[in-house]
């Protein structure tokens, strides 16, 4: 069960407004939101019923959690405009590629809270599926964190940043580069007049087989089978698109090697 603490949302994307909406209806107490972009921050703060502000002047300084959600390249240079005046409360990223001590020459008490999914304001996210990573820099923090993510969860995780760091690339392997290759096979269909919806039962059946086998017993096609007569065939009719027969062979290349050295 939720705490009565007060949170506040520093930043307004696609992560903020999913946790913060999971946070709120899991009964935390949401006060305020901040980003720079008013039209973001109006936005949210409306979903969740609370004011939003777009000066760092003007973030209310009696909460006991700032959760920072912003992009990673931004962080850092937010984080001592954002601890300063607060600098009793808990201070919380959610970046799976930034370690938890960006907070500690500015902050007391800081973690980090990584929800290992992908976000877009335009679809729902069943928190309840979805592993949370969590690091503080110390014993009650950390159980405030827990406290917090298995509000959202019961798939809850400690990791450390160089763990979270290997998650995070894993992910993009799996879900960013898989994605990729779902627009590039959009690409050749839609090129010759077919329409993508025909690979939505392959993509689901890929995915669903991974629940049950490893992926490397899960991987079928012309590469695993050595298959040289598709391939070439196939890298001919790549001929007009260099970038995608390099891609084509590279990813052929690596699951060949991985049969054969069980990577």
């Amino acid at each position: 069960m939720a705490t009565n603490k007060r949170i506040v949302l520093i930043g307004a994307g696609n992560v903020a407004t999913h946790l913060g909406r999971g946070l709120q209806k899991a009964g935390w107490e949401v006060v305020q939101v901040y980003s720079r972009t008013e039209a973001s921050a109006s936005e949210l703060a409306s979903r969740l019923g609370v004011p939003f502000v777009t000066s760092l002047d003007e973030v209310c300084t009696d909460a006991d959690i700032y959760l920072v959600m912003v992009k990673d390249a931004v962080l850092q240079e937010l984080i001592p405009d954002v601890v300063k005046g607060r600098e009793e409360a808990l201070f919380v990223h959610t970046a799976g590629s930034m370690p938890m001590d960006v907070w500690q020459d500015c902050a007391w008490r800081y973690g980090v809270l990584y929800p290992m999914q992908t976000f877009s304001k335009s679809r729902e996210v069943d928190f309840a599926s979805v592993s949370f990573f969590v690091e503080a820099n110390g014993e009650p923090e950390l159980e405030v964190l827990k406290e917090l993510a298995a509000s959202l969860s019961d798939k809850v995780y400690e990791a450390t940043s160089a763990q979270r760091t290997y998650l995070h690339m894993a992910a993009v392997f799996a879900c960013n580069f898989a994605n990729h290759m779902y627009a590039l096979s959009a690409h050749l269909l839609e090129k010759n007049g077919l329409p993508f919806g025909a690979m939505l039962p392959l993509i689901d059946e890929t995915a669903r087989k991974v629940h049950g086998l490893h992926p490397r017993n899960a991987q079928t096609g012309p590469a695993v089978r050595k298959d040289g007569n598709v391939m070439n065939k196939h890298l001919e009719m790549l001929a007009e698109e260099p970038e995608l027969r390099e891609i084509y062979k590279m990813i052929s290349n690596s699951i060949s090697h991985s049969e054969r050295n069980e990577v």
